[in-house]
């Protein structure tokens, strides 16, 4: 059976399309008497199978011409994958202990085979809604952000290969403007895809709608999502992309890889943390307030900005008479003056972190797609009690980012909007 043009792949053709691959059915050594296939593909995008022998496992998924969860309504291009693959790959490379490894990729059929993540590795926003606290995760995740927005960056880069990069990721627009629409259009207009927790939250959601300073914040988002290409950014870095234990955390699913700003992937992580906070009191019980779970949680937060802000700024400093182009050693050598250039920069990564971060807040409450850490609460006024207050926080976060100067600022405010 050849595997030249594309077509979905069930149980029983991948057994087939394993067999014709040797960098797979190697890794299951040629055993297809107890092999064991599984369909997990919970996501909204595409097929994910975890296939396992007594001799190794793996995981395949599989891109679809469409979005899974819409159906055939919603045609998204299947070379998504490509771009995933490559975002991995590169990943990967700059931060090998935090993203799993891929063993292949098939262009034509939109096949990635990549490590099998084994239990006890669950998806992050599962164990944040169980309460389960994971001491090593901010620790890996800033690891994981400052290695690869900085050597993506032409603060480590030269103008050559920046481009020829962002060049290639630029044919990921199909992706990009998916996000365009659902993260910084939708949530500020009447839409169709929009949902919330209704009636209790049809007045904030009409609010959003009304509020004339926050979509001029908004735009001002757009703008640099769609036009700065700063760094190889994930796209989609959030609870749900990355799996953990509590010595292991690894991240999955870059389909949304683009060159963008960096604070996209920050404000992504910390503001579904952020989420995550506000959810705990609908997942409270007689046998567990969660109160000293929601302290570890804005720990959590501080940690990540805190750790990654150290990592990046000193590799920075051990790169800083190398080949980036951002800030020529000839004309930066003065120690003050590198100080200088690179408080400037953190503190501007750190506005975009925040107004970005809130962008994703609003699109998870008022938008098309939702977080499960509030959809699981099933009563739904105890849910918009959760809601309304992590909305209300995203909104002035956007509109007043510039005023914060540190992440204890942040912090306060998220506690004090309860």
């Amino acid at each position: 059976m050849a595997f030249t043009e594309f077509r979905t792949l069930d149980e029983k053709s991948l057994v087939e399309y394993i067999k014709a691959t040797p960098a797979l059915s190697d890794k299951i050594g040629n055993n297809f008497d107890d092999l064991k296939i599984k369909e997990v593909g919970d996501g909204n995008l595409n097929f994910v199978y975890i296939v396992v022998s007594p001799a190794g496992s793996f995981v395949v998924k599989q891109a679809i011409p469409y979005v899974r969860c819409i159906g055939e309504s919603w045609p998204m291009t299947k070379e998504r994958a490509y771009f995933e693959a490559l975002a991995l790959r590169e990943h990967g490379r700059l931060s090998p202990e935090n993203v799993p490894e891929v063993y292949h990729f098939d262009r034509t059929m939109s096949v990635i085979g990549m490590r099998y993540l084994e239990p006890p590795h669950i998806i992050l926003r599962k164990g944040l809604i169980a309460g389960i606290e994971y001491p090593l995760l901010a620790e890996h995740i800033s690891d994981y952000m400052a290695k690869t927005l900085y050597h993506t960056s032409l603060l480590y880069r030269t103008t050559t290969e920046h481009k020829h990069d962002v060049a290639e990721f630029c044919g990921n627009v199909e992706l990009c403007r998916l996000t365009e629409q659902v993260v910084f259009s939708d949530p500020y207009k009447e839409s169709d895809f929009n949902r919330c927790t209704s009636p209790y939250l049809d007045r904030d959601a009409e609010a959003v709608r009304e509020d004339d300073i926050l979509k001029l914040e908004v735009a001002e988002l757009k703008s640099k999502f769609c036009e700065r290409s700063q760094a190889l950014v994930h796209g989609d870095l959030h609870t749900g992309s990355v799996m953990v234990t509590r010595e292991s955390t690894q991240v999955i699913d870059p389909e949304f890889a683009f060159y963008g700003p960096m604070g996209f992937d920050i404000g992504a992580f910390i503001g579904n943390l952020i989420l995550a906070f506000y959810a705990q009191d609908g997942h409270a019980d007689q046998g567990n307030d969660r109160k000293t779970y929601k302290e570890w949680i804005l720990r959590t937060i501080k940690e990540t900005w805190s750790l990654f802000y150290k990592k990046f700024t000193a590799l920075w400093d051990e790169h800083k008479d190398g080949s980036g182009e951002a800030y020529l050693p000839g004309i930066y050598n003065k120690p003050e003056l590198h100080q200088l250039v690179q408080r400037k920069f953190m503190q501007d990564l750190f506005h975009d972190t925040l107004g970005f971060g809130a962008a994703k807040m609003i699109r998870r409450i008022v938008g098309v797609a939702h977080v499960e850490d509030f959809e699981s609460i099933t009563d739904a006024s105890k849910r918009a009690q959760c809601e309304r207050p992590a909305l209300n926080l995203a909104k002035m976060l956007l509109k007043e980012r510039r005023n914060f100067q540190s992440i204890d600022e942040v912090v306060s405010a998220i506690q004090q909007l309860q």
